[in-house]
């Protein structure tokens, strides 16, 4: 610490002081208030992040919706069962029985 405490308050202090004040002011304008800022950065990369988590959920319902489908258009009773539940549709004879 005596170290920097000499090179503080030696022969070039002046130029010291003025090095380490513009090296700050050129970390906080990078950091924080420049048009293309860290903070900036680091929302853009979380935005990124939750749109691929977005991207990857979507891509599991296609698969499911696939898979759904392919079982729907090849099992007649399945695809009876799906619209009885799904769309409270109702084989001819069938009693219906209304829900209030």
């Amino acid at each position: 610490m005596g170290k920097l405490k000499d090179i503080w308050n030696g022969e070039n202090r002046g130029f010291i002081r003025y090095a380490t004040i513009a090296t700050a002011l050129v970390l906080v304008w990078v950091l924080f208030l420049g048009d293309d800022n860290l903070v900036r950065w680091m929302r853009a990369r979380l935005e990124l992040r939750q749109q691929n988590r977005q991207i990857e959920w979507y891509k599991q319902e296609i698969r499911r919706m696939d898979e759904q489908i392919q079982t729907l258009s090849t099992d007649r009773d399945t695809l009876e069962e799906y619209a009885r539940e799904n769309f409270h549709f109702a084989a001819p004879g069938d009693d219906v029985y209304v829900e209030r």
